[in-house]
């Protein structure tokens, strides 16, 4: 794919004084192999890349010895969108090298709708507390349209930069009414799709880089009104679907889509909607290429056809993949491939955990749970194999390290009964870990060196419980390390960097990705001495703005010695510079070039 041209956004002058980066091996972003140099980095920008540069007198100076020396990674999956309003610091990513991030993805966007709507829509799907995402955006919103959004997000006190896509979901709840967006017997009217064409355009000349879409049927509503019906964006037909992608392939923006799963009879029209004979190709994202456990084998079948595509049908097609196994840490049932099982929602649908337990205990619920939970051909993401997963906290410590078909095998049950009798018993008490995909070395590499994968699905901000991806650039940093230790090449350093940095951008379209004189200075420094098993140590902090609720993460501050966003020197020796997160001057929004 042809470089596309990036304006790169007006820079500032500043009284911060200048940062000197001594002595690490630059990798620019292209792919060009590295080379040991000096980084000076004054008002905001790269002012000089070259050996034994003089320090300014008031220069801070970092010393990169051993280190690599990168543009800041890019993590182009997130649901910062809630987080942001809280923390806009976004610390948890920025302290691992990511300096630009893209919100709005998955149909869901904060761009437009009213906060009850709004918390509707996300808070479920992405497992962040309701009781305070409403309350927030009952506070805070002050924005009607998409462009007031962007321009709200710009005047936050941003860490990293902040890019984004417009939800499908928000847009179609805003204009069709919540109610009627996710009842299957309603279609919008022709004024309507129109309505929601012309929000289209006025996000996309405000600087949105595209739409993002959903027809994965699991993801659910929160609230009251509408609870476990699906997310708006599922109750779209096709036509209104190629609706929108007619005006994004007209204007070169991007497509976001989630595919359905549950029926995965859509990833031929989503193709579909990508190619580019006759006519413009059309950037497309897709989620996610996983080596599944549930399935062994499509992601090869995935990726050989998306190659094909890209080949021969002139499709501009890439699947947002992680560089790590894809892990999950659950709280009693409080995941979202439990809503694989018609009977998994049902039990989610319950609010009050202590009605669920009732629920639980129900013989004809656990019969409707047992028939849907071994059905050979439901579709699934999780293999539900209890001899899998591990029991990581319970208040009985005997079980805890234990898999539940062990415990089941131990008292004379059988697995799945063990398994809902310790979820009546101790609700979300009981939290267990259990692997998804990405397991097997062999095919994960498979994964991180497709040509049609961009490295990415962090979903931040999201799964505060549940998931710890923040890290992720260091993870593929780490696989690259390991094969050549085995005296293999995966791809080499410099390509690495590449396929978290420059490609990416390049296929977004944004000023980012680069480390470049005259170039915007956003600058990981890595310490590859560090990208060891300290990458897998997991911990729980307490999560900003959102009291008694724990977020899992992984913390290796040694790893990442410091991060430069917008000329500014932003994470240094493990710790944020005084005012970071509080005052602006750090990230900026990035808004796609008209």
């Amino acid at each position: 794919m042809a470089n596309r041209p990036v304006v790169p956004a007006p820079h500032r002058a500043t009284d911060d004084p200048p940062v000197l980066i001594r002595g690490g091996t630059v990798f620019d972003g292209t792919g060009r192999p590295g080379l040991v140099a000096d980084v000076l980095v004054r008002d905001g920008v790269v002012a000089a890349i070259g050996l034994a540069l003089d320090a300014p007198p008031d220069a801070t100076v970092v010393d990169a010895t051993g280190r690599w020396v990168t543009p800041g990674f890019i993590d182009l999956h997130t649901h910062y969108d809630a987080e942001v309003e809280l923390a806009p610091g976004l610390g948890e990513s920025v302290r691992h090298g990511v300096t630009s991030v893209l919100v709005g993805s998955c149909g869901l966007s904060f761009a437009m709708g009213t906060p009850e709507d709004l918390a509707d829509q996300f808070c479920r799907v992405e497992a962040v507390p309701y009781d305070t995402v409403r309350p927030l955006l009952e506070k805070i919103k002050d924005w009607e349209t998409p462009a007031e959004y962007l321009d709200h997000l710009e005047a936050l006190p941003l860490g990293p930069n902040v890019t984004a896509l417009f939800g499908h979901s928000a847009v179609r709840a805003a204009v069709m009414g919540l109610g009627r967006s996710v009842d299957d017997r309603e279609r919008p009217t022709a004024v309507e799709l129109a309505t929601m064409v012309r929000h289209l355009d006025d996000a996309l000349d405000a600087g949105y880089l595209g739409m993002s879409f959903n027809t994965l049927p699991w993801d659910k509503l929160d609230g009251t009104r509408f609870r476990s019906r699906s997310t708006p964006s599922v109750y779209a037909k096709w036509s209104e679907y190629r609706t929108f992608a007619r005006r994004l392939r007209a204007r070169d923006r991007l497509l976001q889509m989630v595919p359905d799963l549950q029926g995965r009879w859509n990833m031929s029209l989503i193709l579909g909607l990508s190619t580019g004979v006759r006519r413009k190709p059309l950037r497309t994202m897709v989620i996610s290429l996983v080596d599944s456990i549930a399935l062994r084998g499509m992601h090869r079948v995935a990726g050989s056809v998306t190659d094909w595509a890209n080949r021969r049908l002139n499709a501009d097609m890439r699947w947002q993949s992680l560089p790590v196994p894809f892990e999950l840490w659950v709280d009693g049932l409080e995941v979202p491939v439990m809503e694989e099982l018609g009977a998994g929602t049902e039990a989610l649908h319950e609010i009050d955990v202590a009605v669920r337990q009732q629920l639980l205990a129900d013989p004809a619920f656990r019969a409707r749970f047992r028939k849907q939970w071994a059905n050979p051909f439901a579709p699934k993401a999780w293999h539900r194999d209890l001899g899998e997963p591990r029991i990581v906290g319970c208040p009985d410590g005997t079980l805890v390290g234990r898999s539940f078909a062990d415990v089941a095998a131990e008292r004379g049950v059988d697995p799945l009964d063990l398994f809902l009798d310790l979820q009546q018993q101790y609700g979300n008490d009981l939290r267990w870990y259990t692997v998804v995909g990405n397991d097997r070395l062999a095919e994960l590499e498979y994964v991180v060196t497709h040509p049609a994968v961009l490295i990415g699905f962090s979903d931040a901000g999201a799964h505060l419980r549940n998931m710890a991806y923040y890290d992720f650039p260091l993870h593929l940093l780490r696989l690259v390390l390991r094969a050549q230790a085995e005296g293999r090449e995966l791809m080499s350093v410099a390509r690495a960097v590449h396929r978290l940095t420059g490609e990416i951008a390049d296929f977004l379209g944004i000023d980012a990705g680069s480390l470049a004189v005259g170039r915007r200075a956003d600058i990981a420094v890595v310490d590859p001495g560090a990208l060891d098993e300290r990458l897998d140590e997991i911990s729980e902090h307490e999560m900003v703005g959102m009291p008694d609720l724990q977020r899992l993460v992984r913390r290796h501050d040694e790893c990442v010695p410091a991060v430069v966003i917008n000329g500014r020197l932003a994470w240094h020796d493990g710790a944020f510079a005084p005012g970071f997160g509080d005052r602006p001057g750090y990230g900026t929004l990035l808004r796609a070039q008209p």
